[in-house]
């Protein structure tokens, strides 16, 4: 990629990520500390999963990281695709995490603990504060990468087992009812569940070198051929390197009323202006040339 490097969508909100990840680190600690001293059972288990939480946000930051870095020779793309599989990495965590509330959830459900609903509420209602703190500054960035995306349901997810956690410890302080704890742990996990797969299909898409959901092929393949000295386009493939970059190739036939040179620079001005596109590579062909290609 060389001087041409472009910067990802994820690279922009890094600064925001590294802030959620100390607020949210900070909290593991003191949910840590609060759950030793009061005893209770259910705030270390919001420990835990917190605590894949904070790993989850330090693998996004990670992968920023090593995106950043520059191409190689080995690698002619660099490292983009690393927000990528930490984007599939935390959807794969998080559906281990709902599968695993569900399963406990029944488990509690047969045979419910008594909780100290007094201690649970404080360091719950903090936790509540501190991640919807989280969710407002990685909400836009959620909205254009898919690490972000990710980071984002690690800290969405928390947030709603913190409201869970306070709900349960209400109802448990006023009524009693040990049965508060499991039933809206597994609403919480039914929650999580569904849109964490939407993520994880994202991911897999472009990992399988999938069009991207903004990219119309049909429009990219009208607009091309219908600029001058264009006969024709084929074989067009476009895909997504990390969220917010994508690249395209093409080969297109071109005839005599315009030079190679014209045709190729009026292709790639009309691409990258037009369309979501920041890197595109145009094989230039003459008329009859297609007949010679080796396809698989």
């Amino acid at each position: 990629m060389g001087n041409g490097h472009t910067n990802s969508a994820a690279g922009a909100n890094k600064k925001h990520l590294a802030i959620v990840f100390g607020l949210t680190a900070t909290y593991l600690v003191a949910e840590v500390v609060g759950g030793l001293m009061t005893g209770s059972l259910a705030l270390l288990a919001d420990a835990g999963h917190m605590l894949t939480d904070v790993a989850g946000l330090g693998l996004a930051l990670m992968a920023i990281k090593f995106a950043e870095r520059p191409a190689t020779p080995e690698r002619t793309y660099g490292y983009y695709r690393m927000e990528i599989l930490a984007a599939l990495t935390n959807a794969v965590v998080l559906i281990g995490i709902s599968l695993y509330i569900l399963y406990e959830a029944y488990e509690r459900f047969l045979d419910p603990p008594e909780v100290e609903s007094g201690a649970m509420l404080v360091v719950a209602s903090i936790g509540l504060a501190i991640n919807i703190v989280g969710m407002i500054i990685l909400r836009k960035g959620s909205k254009e990468s898919l690490n972000m995306k990710g980071a984002y349901f690690e800290v969405l997810s928390d947030m709603l087992t913190s409201v869970g956690v306070i709900v349960a410890g209400v109802i448990m302080m006023t009524t009693g009812w040990y049965y508060a704890d499991p039933l809206i742990s597994a609403g919480i996990g039914l929650f999580i569940l569904p849109r964490t797969w939407i993520l994880l299909r994202e991911t897999v898409g472009i990992l399988l070198e999938g069009t991207p959901s903004g990219v119309n092929l049909a429009a990219i393949r009208e607009a091309v051929e219908s600029l001058g000295g264009v006969s024709e386009i084929h074989d067009l493939h476009v895909w997504t390197l990390t969220s917010g970059v994508n690249a395209m190739s093409a080969h297109v036939v071109v005839d005599d009323s315009k030079t190679d040179a014209e045709v190729l620079s009026a292709v790639h001005d009309m691409i990258t202006k037009n369309f979501p596109i920041a890197h595109v590579t145009i094989q230039i062909e003459q008329v009859g040339w297609r007949e010679c290609e080796a396809h698989l």
